[in-house]
């Protein structure tokens, strides 16, 4: 058995707390997913008022970005950390006493910027860490925060299917997520943020960050559109049952997650640019299989492409941004991420629009020109590398 020497124990130990806080953020947002329909029927809305409510998280998102990437230009990630996720796991506890339309737009507007303070903060800690090391490590971060998401869900449905109420369960997951961060986070990683002037609230991606931008926006509109549309595109295009059309969206999950895992490795001996470059093949090729042969098996295997292919690129581009020499590693992920959470916020609604007119099947082929986008800007970005 290979011990771990005192000059790495250090590295190693910044390394578990950060997964820890990857962990927390995946395990926090599915926890609150699992209990959508819950919500939706003590409150007794309707889907349009629901999805009215459902808007609140992501608007607070990207009006908190600009206040977190001050944050970050001025403490260092590890303290920004341990506010966002105290803030989160608060927020997530309180989701479970709302009672009127009002309270769960307002809690959820919180839960999006609580949400957002810890996912910059721990992104930032994760570049951070990855300096640490020769080797890639920062997809395997990203693959425990899609673990986590299954692990919540599953947690969620014991707790739905045991009859035990909303606020035990959100409370007893807010109490247990908290307790880790607080356990974990003498270990995270301190480095001591350089300072720089600032002007204004929000600092648009220099040239060399809108490449990444604009890479990071199109792989956030794939994988968003995956999560919102992929079950109702089996149901409807596909023409598959229930079943097989939640069997499909687990598969994308599966093979994203796969895909995470074996990032690094792969990384590590193709490179981040490479590793883009086919990341951008998968998802238009994955996407294009589904759109023009929706069939089960073919549009199955459009799912898994599309999943692999979109796996890595988000935490490849926050390691890209993070060496930025314009600006703290904290501020470039916060000007990237305000970029591509447009493609979160813009993107999946448009489908919608897209398949009203000409039909789903299509607006999923035009989704596939996002990824040509990804391959053809990364190669552009060769001689960066």
């Amino acid at each position: 058995m290979q011990l771990v020497s005192k000059a790495t124990l250090p590295r190693v130990k910044h390394r578990a707390a950060t997964l820890v806080y990857f962990f927390m953020s995946g395990f926090g947002y599915s926890t609150w997913a699992s209990r959508i329909p819950t919500i939706q029927a003590q409150l007794h809305l309707n889907e349009a008022q629901l999805g009215t409510a459902l808007l609140a998280a992501p608007i607070g998102i990207l009006l908190t970005v600009p206040f977190t990437s001050n944050l970050l230009n001025r403490y260092s990630s590890k303290s920004i950390m341990i506010f966002g996720a105290v803030f989160y796991n608060a927020v997530l506890g309180i989701l479970g006493y709302v009672t009127q339309f009002w309270q769960l737009w307002l809690v959820l507007f919180c839960f999006g910027s609580s949400r957002n303070l810890l996912n910059l903060s721990m992104n930032a800690q994760g570049v951070e860490v990855q300096r640490l090391y020769d080797e890639s490590i920062i997809t395997t971060f990203h693959a425990v925060w899609s673990m986590a998401g299954f692990a919540g869900a599953a947690v969620g449905f014991l707790f739905v299917s045991s009859g035990l109420p909303l606020k035990v369960h959100l409370l007893s997951v807010s109490a247990f997520l908290l307790l880790l961060s607080i356990i974990f986070y003498p270990n995270t990683y301190y480095i001591k943020p350089t300072v720089q002037p600032r002007k204004k609230l929000f600092i648009m991606p220099d040239r060399y960050l809108m490449v990444f931008a604009v890479i990071a926006f199109a792989s956030m509109a794939c994988e968003n559109v995956m999560y919102d549309w992929s079950g109702i595109y089996f149901r409807k295009a596909v023409m598959a049952d229930k079943e097989t059309a939640t069997a499909a969206f687990v598969l994308y999950m599966v093979s994203m997650t796969t895909g995470r895992f074996l990032g690094d490795r792969i990384v590590n001996k193709l490179g981040i640019l490479t590793i883009l470059r086919y990341s951008g093949l998968l998802i238009c090729t994955g996407l294009l299989i589904a759109s023009l042969l929706p069939y089960t098996v073919t549009a199955g295997i459009g799912f898994v492409l599309t999943g692999l292919g979109v796996s890595c690129i988000i935490p490849l581009v926050f390691s890209l941004a993070g060496k930025s020499k314009t600006m703290s590693s904290g501020t470039a992920i916060a000007s990237v991420s305000t970029i591509s959470y447009f493609g979160f916020l813009v993107v999946p609604p448009g489908v919608g629009y897209i398949a009203q007119a000409i039909g789903l099947q299509w607006s999923f082929g035009i989704v596939a020109v996002f990824g040509a986008v990804i391959f053809v800007l990364a190669t552009t970005i060769r001689q960066q590398e």
